[in-house]
């Protein structure tokens, strides 16, 4: 019934005046499985092409999962592990058949088991790739399967002074094992929803646990008190750090497979009166993979940034608060300026990405390595670019900025709010401000605002009397243009939201404003000086955003002051 016809895949796409012939024969005779591969990252064909080649290939019909009232029974006769394996979803029971979405009709293997495990005739239907992947994670959630654990592991919880002696049990790396079943589907879920941290929070009676997804915490998960000390032993043996010291905070790193990716996890604890508090920073590298104009740059922002990262020497400085995708613009600067004829080295507590032909330093104050030091050292290396993950303190300072003024080209952070106080920030640490002046190239202050969800945005016409307290940009009497606000649906856990978009203020050390830190002005006054000479402030780049339906109003006034 749903057997292939003769057409190959590659052929229905050049029948149906997808793909041209000569594209076809450009892409050579690899085999349709490696042909179709090859113009999917070539961009030529989508995933929903191939998926309407597919049903045409199996006589078969498409279906779209966002808005697809997935039957929960349906959905429940088949294991979220087998579901993964062969990227199938059973969405619904018609005529005592099951319905079925399948990325490839053809995989028998996978008909065989769905059959044999529901004792029921199966009703193919078509899905692309990535809307199966979002219909797995809103459908085949962690959440009910941890209930379960929970309570199976209260019921047969140990008391705290048998934990101690019994450490094998959270060594163990059989998935069977509930305590590491609980914390496996823990990390998995948090990884699947696109959390950037994971919190597990001691409570008086219960444990809690949260994920930060689009920088905001999500409560999660609650468990009962009785298997807490289980949960932060089995994370404390994978991250390797001790796990008989309750008293004092510790650091570890974790790695995770999940879908064939490696990603890493920082874990941090900290004693609380309820217990261990751990949480756990996500690094995951495909983030970290962007090009300079996937940063959500201005052109005219982008324009004075290239041009200061573009130079062989001098500074730059990132600034925002904590989470707020300082890290991301540094690795993506690196991934721009660094080439195999130059030396770039990091020093960074900790390193979060590893990135390829680069020398990365890991701060080890322990041992006697911390920033000063390891700049130090880093200068007899013979570098071109150094980032500097954080500039926390006067020696530190002082050696980068001598760094940046020396032929090197230096790129680290900074935590102020706004660019134009990285310059008093700097003379406050007790950096001359002639040489402040001097080294600095280009100051980017930055915050992460969540992204409107593109499938259910709504578009509205706000009245100007609204705008005009909020410095939108407008003036009294001028018509609004059309902006869009949060509505929430399936794709995007009814938030509103998906993703986040970067706000930028990136101002460029002009003579004008090196004079003024000579000076020692106020931050205020070096703030005038720049908006004079052009710089959009973090609020007038969210308008911007905002008017290209990138954001929300609420948004930018939560996150720019």
């Amino acid at each position: 019934m749903w057997g292939p016809t003769v057409a190959t895949l590659t052929e229905i796409l050049v029948i149906r005046g997808l793909v041209s012939p000569e594209t076809l024969e450009q892409a050579g005779s690899r085999g349709d499985d490696a042909t179709i591969r090859s113009l999917l990252e070539s961009g030529t064909v989508s995933e929903t092409q191939v998926a309407t080649a597919r049903a045409v290939r199996a006589n078969l019909s498409t279906v779209e999962l966002l808005d697809y009232p997935v039957d929960p029974i349906a959905l429940s006769l088949v294991p979220a592990a087998m579901c993964r394996r062969y990227e199938v979803l059973p969405i619904a029971r018609e005529h005592g058949k099951l319905v079925l979405a399948m990325v490839d009709p053809e995989n028998l293997f996978a008909l065989d088991d769905v059959t044999a495990v529901t004792g029921m005739t199966i009703e193919p239907r078509v899905v692309s790739r990535p809307d199966l992947a979002q219909a797995h994670a809103t459908h085949l959630r962690a959440d009910g399967e941890m209930t379960d654990l929970t309570t199976a592991l209260e019921e047969e919880s140990v008391t705290a002074a048998e934990l101690s002696g019994a450490a094998s049990q959270f060594e163990a790396a059989d998935d069977d094992v509930p305590i590491v079943r609980f914390v496996n589907l823990l990390i998995s879920q948090a990884i699947e929803d696109q959390a950037s941290d994971i919190h597990i929070e001691p409570g008086e009676t219960e444990m809690q646990v949260r994920y930060r997804i689009d920088g905001v915490l999500h409560r999660m998960q609650t468990a009962p008190k009785a298997i807490q000390n289980g949960v932060i032993s089995r994370l404390k043996v994978m991250a390797e750090i001790d796990i008989a010291e309750r008293r004092r905070p510790q650091d570890g790193r974790i790695s995770v497979v999940h879908l064939d990716r490696t990603i890493d996890l920082r874990v941090a604890t900290l004693p609380t009166v309820w217990g261990e508090k751990i949480v756990m920073r996500i690094l995951d590298d495909s983030n970290n993979a962007l090009d300079i104009r996937d940063l959500h740059i201005q052109d005219r922002n982008l324009e004075v940034f290239q041009k200061a990262y573009s130079k062989p020497h001098g500074m730059i400085l990132v600034t925002g608060p904590t989470g707020s995708g300082k890290s991301t613009t540094l690795y993506t600067t690196l991934r721009a300026v660094a080439r195999p004829e130059i030396n770039v080295i990091t020093v960074e507590d900790p390193v979060e990405y590893m990135m390829p032909g680069i020398s990365q330093v890991q701060v080890n104050p322990k041992a006697g390595l911390t920033f000063a030091t390891a700049l130090r050292a880093i200068l007899r290396s013979d570098p071109d670019v150094v980032l500097l993950g954080e500039i926390r303190d006067h020696e530190t300072a002082q050696i980068a900025i001598e760094a940046s003024l020396t032929g090197h080209l230096v790129l680290s952070t900074l935590h102020t709010n706004d660019a134009p106080s990285a310059i008093t920030r700097l003379t406050e640490m007790g950096i001359e401000p002639f040489l402040v002046g001097s080294a600095i190239d280009c100051v980017v202050a930055q915050r992460l605002a969540r992204k409107l969800c593109e499938r259910c945005k709504e578009q509205y016409t706000p009245s100007v009397n609204d705008l005009l307290p909020l410095r939108f940009g407008l003036f009294a009497g001028q018509a609004v243009a059309p902006i869009y606000r949060p509505v929430g649906c399936s794709s995007c856990s009814s938030t509103g939201y998906r993703g986040r978009v970067a706000l930028h203020e990136v101002m460029p050390v002009t003579e004008e404003i090196e004079r003024l830190a000579v000076e020692r002005s106020s931050s205020l006054a070096i703030a005038k000086t720049a908006v004079d000479q052009g710089m959009t402030t973090l609020r007038e780049d969210g308008w911007a955003k905002v008017k290209l339906g990138l954001t929300s109003i609420e948004e930018v006034l939560r996150v720019a002051v």
